[in-house]
Formats: structure tokens, sequence, C-alpha cells
């Protein structure tokens, strides 16, 4: 197996598309067609203590959730810990991929993973199991990229099928397994040719109506030069007349950044305590109550760091947010705004993941041993 082959089964749990533009996803170190040379070792945080460890093993590649490489960087050597890190592994030929975000975004992925212990009651969580209605508190964009733009055109009814056909020829009409998809309405077109020019029907200088059809065919933005370049050669009018309609991206509703979760069953401040801590296996919860600790409906979870999505969670009518961290003054704004806090660590969030993820790589790729980082730990100890 080669470093490629476990990039194209992470795409399929956690495609790359589904990150914040922001993130630093994908293959951070490493050659894609080389071989894995060793274990797997999964790990959120890529410390030096997790790389000595990767090492011990003699490790071929590491999949670590937060991007080790974050700020570009000038140099390697010695000065920070993480140029010791990258330069290591590089020295140790240990490929380092990262999906974070995409993880989190990915149907089934760490946030439905939280969702899954917020929506049960205590200890009786299944796994893909979400008591509750569950999506995407800002949706993902994806869809059919075929379907970017849409060409129409009008055409006399007899020659519909030629266009049609060299259209599909130039990239037009696909749609999923499907191909010269289109619509069609007919009409009535007029034009008044010039003394100069050379139409295909009709008469110069006079007004001419002739039976059209509207012809309607989707395409990929990529193609779109040659589906013009094709329908101005096979259209049998000098001048075409064609509209370029560029479309809306499709939103994907269980696809995305955070989850609004509309529990089955209301739940105190007291019960999603109760439940995350039989979840994540955590026995101190942060919050703070915005008002009575009420039986509470509906839900904004976000692991790791969720505050720049406490706003939309407040208008998608959240009346309790979970997250890993958020400042004081985060809290407090979050508070006025009538939505109670629940803070649960922000590795706390994200690594009872690592069992799920290991166990899914195994099931694609068997040939391939993978390894939970027993050094990768919560940094912040609560005494």
């Amino acid at each position: 197996m080669n470093v490629h082959d476990l990039i194209n089964a992470m795409e399929e749990i956690a495609p790359l598309k589904y990150a914040e533009s922001w993130d630093k996803v994908g293959l951070q170190l490493g050659v894609a067609g080389r071989a894995i040379g060793g274990p797997v070792m999964l790990t959120i945080d890529l410390t030096e203590e997790v790389l000595d460890e990767a090492m011990r093993m003699q490790a071929g590649m590491i999949i670590a959730y937060h991007p080790p490489i974050w700020n570009p960087l000038t140099k390697l050597t010695d000065a920070s810990h993480t140029e010791r890190i990258i330069r290591g592994a590089a020295e140790a030929g240990i490929a380092i991929f990262t999906p974070h975000t995409a993880l989190d975004a990915a149907p089934g992925g760490v946030t439905d993973w939280l969702c899954e212990g917020i929506g049960s009651p205590r200890g009786q969580a299944k796994e893909g199991v979400i008591d509750g209605d569950c999506r995407a508190l800002q949706p993902g964009i994806g869809g059919d990229r075929s379907r970017e733009v849409k060409v129409i055109t009008f055409v006399p009814t007899e020659q519909v099928d030629q266009v049609r056909n060299a259209l599909g020829t130039a990239g037009a009409g696909g749609i999923g397994k499907y191909k010269l998809c289109s619509f069609t309405t007919t009409g009535q077109g007029t034009f008044l040719p010039s003394d100069d020019a050379n139409p295909a029907v009709g008469k110069r200088g006079t007004l001419n109506r002739v039976d059209e059809m509207r012809l309607e065919m989707v395409c990929e933005r990529r193609a779109l030069p040659l589906v013009i370049e094709t329908l101005n050669s096979f259209h049998p009018y000098e001048e075409p007349a064609y509209d370029i309609v560029e479309l809306v991206p499709e939103p994907l509703r269980q696809v995305g950044s955070g989850r609004r979760l509309t529990l089955d069953q209301p739940a105190s401040m007291g019960d999603l305590i109760a439940r995350l801590q039989a979840h994540l296996g955590r026995s101190r919860m942060r919050y703070a109550l915005s008002g009575d600790d009420r039986a509470f409906r509906t839900i904004g979870v976000v692991p790791g760091s969720g505050a720049s999505l406490v706003e939309l969670a407040q208008q998608e009518g959240c009346e309790v947010f979970i997250t890993g961290e958020m400042t004081h003054h985060e809290i407090l704004a979050a508070r006025h705004a009538g939505v109670s806090v629940l803070l649960a660590g922000h590795t706390n969030t994200e690594r009872g993941y690592l069992p799920r993820l290991q166990s899914r790589l195994m099931t694609m790729l068997p040939e391939l041993e993978f390894v939970i980082s027993e050094c990768d730990r919560d940094c912040i100890v609560v005494g």
C-alpha cells in the first residue's frame, strides 16, 4: 500500500472539499506514490512525544487531526517544536496527512459522533444513530459539478436534435449517470436581418417569424468555452442567440460546519452534561446558563473551538451551544443572546473519534496496521 491509497480512503471518509477555506488540510509531508513502510498512527495533536512514539514503532505515516504545519515554514532547524517535528518526520520517512475540518463537516465525522452522545440517554449512544433531527449549522456546498451553469439557446424545431447532440459531445447535458439531458419548450422567434446579413431562413429587410424550440442544457464551468464554440459551429443561424445562466451551488443539509440538533426528548443542562461525560469519558464539564436550567430541545454542536458559529446557532434557534472551548467574553456574549453554553474541552470533543476512524480505515485498508497514539492527550489538566 502506498500513501495515495490511504489518501483515497480518507477522501471517501472526509472529502477535503468539505474543509473550511482557511484550513490547512491534506498531505502535508511525503510523496503520494511512495509505499507506507510501517504502521499508520492516528493522533489529534502531532507533538514531539507523539513523533517519538511513531518513530519507535517505525510508523510509515501519521494521520494528525490538527494540521502540524499551520504557519508557513521558512526553515527546518531545531529552533521551534514545529520545525523539529516536520524535520524529524521527514528524516524518518514518515508521511503526514491531516483531515481537520473536513472530518468535522463530513457525515459520520467528528461532529456527528458528538451528536450521537448528546442525543442519547447517558451511556446508550450507538454508532450512526442520532436521536433527533440533525443538520449542518452552516451547510456545505456540493452536488453535481456538471450543473454549475446552464446554456439556453433557441433553435428551429427541425434542427434541435443536431444541436443537442453536438452540445452533448462538448460536455453539456450530463447529469450523474445520464447524458444528453435537456429541456425544450416551443415558441416563436423573430428577427430582422440587415441588408448584409446571410440568414439561414427568412429574408433580408423583413421581420421574420420562425417556429423555434428553447433548448436548455447544464454543464461544468470548465466545459463552457467548448460548449459555446460548438454551439456557434452547429447552430444553423448565422448569429445564434443564447443565454449563459450561472446556477446556485447545491447546499448539503448533512454536510458542513457544526450541527443543529433538535432532540426527540428535551434535556436539562444536567442531562446533557451526564450524557457528554459518559460519551467522552470525562468527569468535569464547564457550563454557563442563560436563565434557568430548563428542558432544552435545540442544541448547537461544534467540536473544538466553535465560538465563530455561536451567532449562527442563535439565529437558528439553538438554546444551548456545546463546543470544546470559548473565551470569557465569548461566553458572556452568548448568554446575553439567550444561548446557554456547555464546554467539554477542545481536544476532548475530538479525541474520542479516533477509535471510530481507526475502525473505518481498518475495514477499508485491511493490509495496513492502524494504531492510536498513547502519548496524545489533552495538555490541560483539571486539578
